[in-house]
């Protein structure tokens, strides 16, 4: 499926960006990385209890990247018990897909999820685990939650960084760097046990409608006030440089 996915969006991309080759790349990556995972999760079944409900890791502890203050790497820490009233300053990224009539990605995660459950957010959020680049993980975690292949993926805030309170207590505390992907088509294929729903809305429509009844997760509030502030226009925001990502991240 995943095969299928990529030659559509390769030969969809043609004069859209000069990207589908490296795409192509990371998604072989991202294949290789999910059979060794799959590989590993027979033989590491006993582990099972350390993994988010849902993950694509199920059966291997999976682990994320903590930060020191500057942003270089500060050793591991399991998913599973990184996230409570203290929790450390740790790697992390946001992705916001587009249709290529400009409308973005919206999603609802799950209700179960251990963190801000059912809150209205972004296309995609995700960790990169130890040693993972940022581009794999994100096509890895937009394939995993919405079952989208981009046909193009690029770098927009290298630096963002948050700090958010859910409302039992729970701290996300994140280096963040924000993504932008294309999808070749609309379709979308939710991954339950971590999106409750999604759907489509025009960027300028869902960038006024950060608050009121149905609120917008507190990184998405953010992120969406930098990303506003590069134009009305996403598909002409400025590349981040990646020389600015943190030193933990691998572009």
């Amino acid at each position: 499926m995943i095969d299928q996915e990529l030659g559509r969006s390769s030969q969809g991309s043609e004069g859209v960006h000069e990207d589908s080759d490296t795409i192509g790349h990371d998604i072989l990556v991202v294949q290789q990385s999910s059979e060794m995972s799959e590989q590993d999760s027979e033989m590491s079944e006993q582990d099972s209890e350390m993994t988010e409900p849902g993950s694509e890791m199920s059966g291997m502890t999976e682990s994320v990247v903590l930060c020191a203050p500057d942003g270089s790497a500060a050793g591991t820490a399991p998913k599973a018990a990184v996230h409570h009233r203290d929790t450390p300053l740790h790697l992390a990224f946001s992705c916001y897909v587009f249709d290529p009539a400009g409308r973005v990605l919206v999603t609802r995660r799950a209700y179960d999820k251990r963190t801000f459950p059912g809150l209205r957010t972004n296309s995609c959020c995700g960790h990169p685990a130890p040693g993972e680049s940022m581009r794999v993980a994100v096509l890895r975690r937009l394939w995993h939650e919405v079952g989208i292949v981009p046909a193009e993926l690029d770098l927009i805030l290298p630096a963002f960084r948050y700090r958010a309170t859910a409302a039992d207590g729970t701290v996300e505390n994140e280096l963040c760097p924000v993504y932008r992907a294309l999808a070749a088509t609309d379709e979308v294929t939710v991954h339950p046990p971590e999106v409750h729903e999604a759907w489509w809305v025009p960027w300028a429509e869902f960038a006024a409608q950060v608050d009121g009844t149905d609120p917008l997760s507190r990184w998405g509030v953010k992120q969406v006030e930098q990303l506003a502030a590069l134009g009305p226009d996403p598909f002409a925001w400025p590349i981040g440089e990646p020389a600015l990502l943190p030193a933990a991240a691998t572009p």
